[in-house]
């Protein structure tokens, strides 16, 4: 058995002996490149919540703990619908980065509640951050904004945003974009394991749409993958798996075929 192989292993017998006294994690899909993760947070529920701009949210209690993360400001990442949740639940705390940065009167103009606005924390690239129980640190994105890693309850959990290996065919960049990539990604080295990681697999890169999301798998030592920034092409999941590129990681590659499907973990 590799080194790699043991740590895995080692870190599933923890999390089940986690989850035996009540430490389990609910991940749900919601949208795109949007997923909400439940945690036991003891005196009350952890909520948190990556790149919501549409579809149906869950009800959770009113008294959670709840975090809302914004990669960048990419509509399909970013909505000020987001704010609203202040009114709902009075124990939120935004996480977003500094690129979608509003001033006073930016607010005004939109209506953001006034109970949202003091609660907002602006995060830079390369940087770490700690709010309540989360350890927060951001990676630079290759695209636009930061991606996430989250340490929580004994989990740790990693939000990419838009930090991915944009291989676009005939793209006269292409040499740069995988140097930038990869050098992001290495900063944590083949021991770096990550109970849930949100990857994006996008099919418009083509040839190319599985190279990010492998390369993420082969460096680091995903516990569970979730592909988004599919677009609705949910069969980009299948395409992956198909190939033999997949065969060491594929078992942990979780297929999503809907919104709004949760896992246990």
């Amino acid at each position: 058995m590799s080194s790699t192989d043991m740590r895995r292993r080692l870190r599933c017998l923890s999390r089940f002996a986690v989850t035996d006294m009540g430490g389990q994690m609910k991940i749900t899909y919601i949208h795109h490149s949007s997923f909400a993760v439940e945690l036991d947070g003891g005196d009350k529920k952890l909520v948190l919540l990556f790149d919501y701009f549409n579809g149906e949210l869950p009800e959770w209690d009113k008294d959670c703990a709840l975090y809302v993360f914004a990669s960048h400001k990419h509509f399909d990442h970013f909505s000020k619908k987001i704010f609203d949740l202040a009114t709902k639940y009075p124990d939120t705390t935004f996480i977003l980065a500094k690129e979608t940065r509003m001033n006073e009167k930016y607010m005004d103009r939109w209506n953001i509640p006034l109970e949202a606005r003091s609660r907002i924390n602006y995060v830079h690239k390369n940087e770490e951050y700690d709010f309540g129980s989360l350890h927060v640190t951001t990676l630079t994105s290759t695209d636009s904004g930061v991606a996430f890693i989250v340490e929580c309850q004994n989990k740790t959990i990693y939000h990419a945003g838009d930090l991915n290996w944009w291989a676009w065919q005939d793209d006269e960049k292409a040499h740069h974009m995988e140097k930038a990539f990869k050098n992001e990604i290495d900063k944590r080295d083949r021991s770096f394991v990550v109970d849930a990681a949100f990857l994006p697999l996008d099919i418009r890169l083509e040839g190319g749409f599985y190279k990010g999301f492998d390369y993420y798998m082969r460096r680091w030592d995903i516990v569970k993958a979730f592909p988004m920034h599919c677009w609705g092409r949910f069969d980009a999941i299948d395409r992956l798996l198909e190939m033999d590129i997949s065969e060491g990681y594929r078992k942990r590659v979780v297929r999503i075929t809907k919104d709004g499907e949760s896992w246990i973990m």
